[in-house]
């Protein structure tokens, strides 16, 4: 089968971004051929399965429809709390009276509490721990990295940034290429209670939203310890390579303590995004402020009509990149800001646009849509970088120095895993696919 032009061009566009981060490695003479061949074959190997496979697509739709029906069920509690501001656009309440709007603090935000409670009553009741130690030991095998790496690496998925913690016994004696792992899978990757944020902003334009962010989270995992291993790669003797890690892990002491503390971490998450959003914006605000004085004098004396706000700034960065992962040519300038702008004001403002840019049909190719989402779903912008480094130098104190010298390399890196993961959707996604409709 003829590969079109497009996603000939996504298919490449790995390769690329894989070449980038070797020219950045700390020691290029160092390569884990073993993994890069394992990582890459099983992102292509999950993404024919979901794309290719009629088995993997109903699979693919069985799970964002499991996704959705649970996330309905969410807007009970909030609903109860906030009333009409609770209530989804287009949607009536259970007293039959409209919506009033979009509200991310009272509609989306909340979401997040009760998905952290899922999750942790999935922990307490045992369904959540096999299957980490299940992917984490097939991490160990295939790629040929530490235990601790790979228990990190899965643990991102379904716990975030406390997944430091699975291997916090481990932390003092890791290489530095290890700690970069840690940090980039953290920051390459979304955590599941998190999911349910984006998923709520994109459902009513992109019906399968769901499916595709759970798939996106599965890909980057390898993406991540690819680009981490290829900027920092081994030169040291992990204390656990080949080995399966042991998974440190405090187990709640009843089912109702399981909920009330997955309810306070979701709250202190959402408190976390809250401030974090305010703070970002703020901040943003008043640089624009100055770069819109310095950017009006510099195309009064050069001529150009630069936009020089910083989501334009950092759009133009990623205008190249937005080319490699095989976005169609009318969608660039508009997919490349979202991109861009991640990186400076976080994964959820880039989702919001996202979400708006589709309202408003800015968007003509489909295709663009899927792989934006791909792209997107990680927490590799600035903010998160500080998040990470903080929280896992508050674990392993005597390690500070060395986490802070990798920052801007598993920030780096981060970027490139997620580049990487929208490369692999496109280079097997097609316009006609129903993973796009949903039916």
């Amino acid at each position: 089968m003829a590969m079109p032009i497009q996603n000939l061009v996504s298919f490449l566009g790995m390769f690329v971004l894989m070449g980038m981060a070797w020219i950045f490695s700390s020691d290029r003479r160092v390569v884990n051929w073993r993994l890069i061949f394992w990582g890459v074959a099983l992102q292509m190997l999950f993404a024919a399965f979901i794309f290719w496979m009629p088995a993997g697509a109903r699979l693919f739709l069985f799970v964002n429809q499991g996704v959705v029906k649970v996330m309905d069920c969410t807007t009970a509690g909030s609903e109860f709390l906030f009333g009409l501001l609770a209530v989804p656009p287009g949607q009536m309440s259970a007293w039959g009276e409209k919506s009033l709007g979009f509200f991310l603090a009272f509609q989306a935000l909340p979401t997040i509490i009760f998905f952290s409670s899922l999750v942790s009553i999935l922990y307490y009741i045992g369904l959540m721990l096999p299957l980490v130690r299940m992917l984490s030991s097939l991490f160990t095998k295939l790629l040929n990295v530490s235990g601790a790496e790979s228990l990190v690496a899965i643990s991102n998925i379904f716990a975030g940034v406390e997944s430091a913690l699975t291997v916090k016994p481990y932390l003092e004696n890791m290489t530095r290429s290890e700690l970069c792992v840690v940090l980039t899978t953290g920051m390459a990757t979304v955590s599941s209670n998190v999911l349910s944020l984006y998923v709520f902003s994109l459902q009513s334009y992109f019906p399968t939203i769901a499916g595709h962010l759970i798939s996106a989270s599965l890909l980057s995992c390898p993406a991540a310890v690819i680009m981490s291993k290829l900027l920092v790669p081994e030169t040291g003797v992990p204390e656990t390579l080949g080995a399966e890690a042991k998974l440190h892990y405090e187990r709640d002491g009843s089912f109702f303590e399981a909920i009330i503390n997955g309810a306070n971490s979701g709250v202190k998450m959402i408190v976390g995004i809250a401030a974090l959003l305010m703070a970002v914006l703020g901040l943003v605000a008043l640089a624009d402020l100055f770069l819109s004085f310095l950017g009006h004098h510099i195309n009064a004396w050069g001529g150009w009509g630069l936009d020089w706000s910083l989501k334009h700034l950092c759009g133009y960065l990623f205008y190249p990149f937005t080319y490699l992962m095989g976005i169609a040519p009318a969608d660039v300038s508009v997919i490349s800001r979202i991109i861009g702008e991640r990186l400076i004001l976080t994964e959820v403002v880039s989702y919001q646009d996202l979400a708006a840019a589709l309202a408003q049909k800015s968007l003509r190719d489909p295709r663009s849509v899927v792989i934006c989402t791909y792209a997107l779903c990680g927490f590799a912008h600035v903010a998160s970088m500080s998040i990470f480094v903080g929280g896992t130098a508050a674990l392993v104190p005597g390690r500070t120095r060395d986490l802070t010298h990798l920052a801007l390399r598993t920030l780096l890196a981060a970027t490139l895993a997620c580049l990487m993961t929208a490369c692999v959707a496109g280079t097997f996604f097609t316009n006609n696919s129903i993973l796009f409709s949903g039916g």
